[in-house]
């Protein structure tokens, strides 16, 4: 039942063009996957990461602009940061690149020890970048290769009390806290480094989330096989929590859950993988739909807005 990694980070956002062109243009990514949400067939459901989205790469959205969904609350029971991890000595780069596209850069305290520079997207979702040591491929077609994203490095999760937080991530899940400054515990899973990070953020009264555009739905954590993942799911319903059924979504088989502090997690499985449909020099560039969508597909294509990417 060993959780390898992250996997994702699914955000809500406003607009299809504006998230693609802050995917691929600002944050440098590749669109591995354009489908549709699997709960909602008339909107775009976007995938981003490396060559391949390798799970610990991936950033994907929802954008839910003309649906009538409301602006977010960012608050306890969220993620409400998402952070990317590139090279070492890159972050003037970055600032640089952030600045020539209009996007204001804020300066942070170091991520324990680690520099770290703040931004926010179109629609208002709050990434970080750290600077360090990572060896993964960048995909770096629009972002030079010395200084590109190279994947997820961490989140942020906020909760009003860190204890019971901390304690099911460790006994549940196989997270060990790492270190600990105010208001802020690091917890790691594997080896830890970037990409097997998870800030557990807490304050006391800082405002309950609500879900919305401008916020990040959930976490996913990788899961190696199936079979791990039915076991965990077991674990977790005789813990008491309230565990989704194994839920299809083609490229990976997903559980969704709650950890005690009510951040949304989510454990996939490392394949079959986005290249299950399409070869990997195509990724991207078509529709993509489930199985069982194909039938409607002519009334899903009529309702999706116009992108170009």
């Amino acid at each position: 039942m060993r959780i390898l990694s992250l996997h994702h980070v699914t955000a809500t956002v406003d607009t299809a063009q504006d998230d693609l062109d802050f995917g691929l243009s600002v944050l440098g990514l590749r669109l591995v996957k354009k489908t549709v949400n699997f709960d909602n067939h008339h909107v775009y459901h976007f995938y981003y990461g490396d060559r391949v989205g390798t799970p610990g790469t991936i950033w994907t959205t929802f954008p839910y602009r003309g649906h009538n969904v409301r602006a977010g609350t960012k608050g306890a029971g969220q993620v409400t940061a998402t952070v990317f991890s590139v090279p070492t000595g890159s972050l003037a780069a970055w600032r640089a690149h952030l600045a020539s596209r209009g996007i204001a850069v804020a300066d942070l305290p170091p991520r324990f020890g680690v520099p770290a520079i703040g931004f926010s997207d179109p629609s208002s979702l709050d990434f970080e970048i750290v600077a360090g040591e990572d060896a993964r491929e960048p995909w770096a077609e629009r972002v030079d290769a010395d200084i590109a994203i190279r994947g997820l490095h961490s989140v942020a999760i906020t909760v009003r009390d860190p204890g019971p937080t901390v304690d099911f991530m460790s006994s549940m899940l196989g997270w060990r806290r790492l270190d600990g400054v105010d208001g802020r515990i690091r917890m790691a899973i594997g080896g830890g480094g970037p990409g097997r990070l998870l800030d557990v953020v807490h304050r006391a009264d800082v405002p309950v989330a609500v879900n919305g555009i401008g916020t990040v739905h959930h976490v996913a954590m990788a899961i190696d096989s199936e079979q791990e993942q039915l076991a965990l799911r077991e674990r977790l319903v005789a813990f008491g929590s309230k565990v989704t059924e194994v839920r299809d979504r083609c490229y990976f088989k997903s559980i969704y859950f709650r950890e005690p502090g009510g951040v949304l997690f989510e454990v996939a499985t490392t394949a079959p993988g986005f290249t299950v449909d399409e070869p990997s020099d195509a990724l991207g560039r078509a529709l993509k739909l489930p199985p069982w969508e194909e039938p409607h597909r002519a009334d899903i294509e009529a309702h999706l807005p116009a992108i170009r990417s």
